[in-house]
């Protein structure tokens, strides 16, 4: 009820009876149930930004103010999202007032009221004059920065960066940056937390001097904090502050926080260290990448949780970009191929989404001599989702590297696969073959691919024989007709008539697309 009447307007009349609507939105402001309090406040900022200033001043107005003086907790909870919409219209008179209980809602015995007012203080002080904000605003907020619960003081952390952006630089350094420094101290791991997460829009709001001077110091703190949860989020965010900096100063203060990271006791900082550590590299450029970034990567690689290396392998390219395809060969492939067979598959299919890039900028000669075997071997893997892969990764291998290097490279070893005992190794050559097909063309899908996919329809499994339907469907549109009448059909007509009823239906299936083609041709 709370979400819908936010939309109601045009139903009671249109804006100039709007204030119909403030009544039960008001009542269920005050209910216990925090989601239906959180929709009321939402759909009265909805109302209240279409009404009139008139009706504002008349009816929005005094409803903050009922409610911001409400006996039970809810209702005063509810009322500090509501300031910023009553306060532009309100004449000065009122928004004196307005602040003024703005401010004794900051003071309020119950820790949530607190906790709603610091949430909302920015959105306020954002509808704020310059002057007001300066002094009323300032005193509000130094007021929650030193609040007794961590609660509060985490959420004040997010008022930082809010007020941050409204102030004058010079202003920022002065009010807001004391601030920043003391919370990345804080007794609080949480706050601690919160300053690490927010660090970076914190670094915006007070410029690039300030941030040399003052926040490099304080965030190599929250790299070496005592609670894991405060270096995942520090270490999240090392890239992203490395580009504030220059080169210079992000290997004299953040790599030596780096290496350590890197060998962290918590896998969870090592892995949220790897899934941005790769955007350093083009920060620190060629010569400090090499030398202090690539043994990090090398040691992440090898780390014994799957995740790490994940996060490490899905970046490579980013290093390329840097570090150049000949080193990165030399110093990371070992790694690659060592990973290729992780006793993790999530890891394996990882590289294998990695192989085509890798691929393309290592050259086709490099790429048979080290890498060939590999892509072969993934098609007999234990785990479908590999097998599956791997197939898709042959197809984009083909597209790279053109149908004559596949020719001459894949298909001997895929047809070769096609007697191997374990049917659902033959499903895959199956599936390998309906993807290479389109890449191949005609002449080669008819000498080469069509023949195998025939054999295997008389396979003594049924799966076998319902996908071998399936892919000769797809291969209609790649061959000739005169093929397609004098192989493709007799094959599927065969096929409609097997004892199994997966196989007649899918051999069904492919008959009538070839019906509708021929008619449709």
């Amino acid at each position: 009820m709370a979400e819908e009447l936010g939309v109601f307007i045009p139903y009671v009349g249109g804006v100039d009876h709007a204030n119909v609507l403030l009544p039960p939105l008001e009542t269920l402001c005050t209910v216990e149930e925090t989601c239906v309090r959180e929709k009321a406040v939402e759909s009265l900022c909805r109302i209240g930004s279409q009404m009139k200033d008139t009706n504002l001043v008349e009816f929005f107005v005094p409803l903050v103010k009922r409610l911001a003086a409400g006996e039970w907790f809810t209702a005063r909870v509810s009322a500090c999202g509501l300031f910023h919409i009553a306060y532009p219209s309100a004449p000065d008179s009122l928004k004196a007032e307005l602040r003024s209980v703005y401010s004794q809602l900051c003071q309020d015995d119950m820790p949530m009221v607190r906790r709603s007012a610091a949430t909302n203080l920015g959105k306020f002080a954002a509808t704020m004059e310059a002057t007001h904000l300066k002094t009323e605003i300032m005193q509000i907020f130094e007021d929650l920065t030193q609040d007794d619960q961590d609660s509060v003081r985490l959420l004040a952390v997010e008022g930082c960066a809010a007020l941050g952006k409204l102030l004058q630089p010079q202003d920022c350094v002065a009010h807001i940056l004391p601030v920043i420094v003391n919370f990345s101290q804080d007794k609080s791991w949480r706050v601690r937390y919160m300053v690490a997460n927010q660090l970076y829009e914190l670094c915006e709001a007070v410029g690039p001097e300030p941030t040399k001077s003052e926040l490099v110091p304080a965030y190599v703190r929250l790299l070496r904090d005592n609670e894991a949860e405060v270096r995942i989020a520090a270490a999240g965010k090392v890239t992203k502050f490395s580009r504030i900096l220059n080169a210079e100063l992000a290997i004299q203060h953040i790599l030596p926080c780096v290496k350590e990271l890197s060998s962290d006791s918590s896998q969870h900082v090592r892995s949220a260290l790897a899934s941005v550590i790769m955007g350093m590299a083009p920060v620190l450029g060629k010569e400090a990448t090499i030398e202090q970034l690539l043994p990090i990567f090398l040691s992440l690689l090898k780390d014994e949780f799957p995740d790490v290396r994940l996060n490490i392998i899905s970046k490579l390219d980013q290093v390329n970009q840097v570090i150049g395809i000949d080193l990165l060969s030399q110093s990371l492939l070992p790694a690659i191929v060592e990973l290729a067979e992780d006793r993790h598959w999530r890891v394996r299919l990882a590289i294998i989404e990695y192989i085509p890039l890798l691929g393309s900028q290592l050259g086709v000669g490099f790429f048979d001599d080290k890498l060939g075997a590999l892509c072969m071997k993934w098609l007999q893997d234990k785990v479908y989702s590999i097998r599956d892969a791997a197939a898709n990764n042959l197809k984009r291998l083909a597209e790279e590297f053109g149908p004559e290097w596949a020719m001459q490279h894949i298909v001997p070893q895929v047809l070769e696969m096609v007697n191997n005992p374990h049917y659902l190794y033959r499903m895959t050559v199956i599936r390998a073959i309906s993807l290479l097909a389109p890449v191949m063309g005609s002449e080669i899908t008819c000498s080469k691919l069509l023949p195998v996919v025939v054999t295997a329809s008389k396979d003594r499994v049924p799966n076998i024989k319902f996908n071998v339907a399936k892919v000769l469907q797809s291969l209609i549109p790649i061959v000739d007709h005169s093929v397609v009448e004098s192989t493709i059909r007799p094959c599927l007509v065969d096929l409609s008539e097997d004892p199994d009823v997966d196989v007649r239906y899918f051999a069904n299936q492919a008959i009538q697309s070839l019906s509708h083609d021929m008619m449709s041709s």
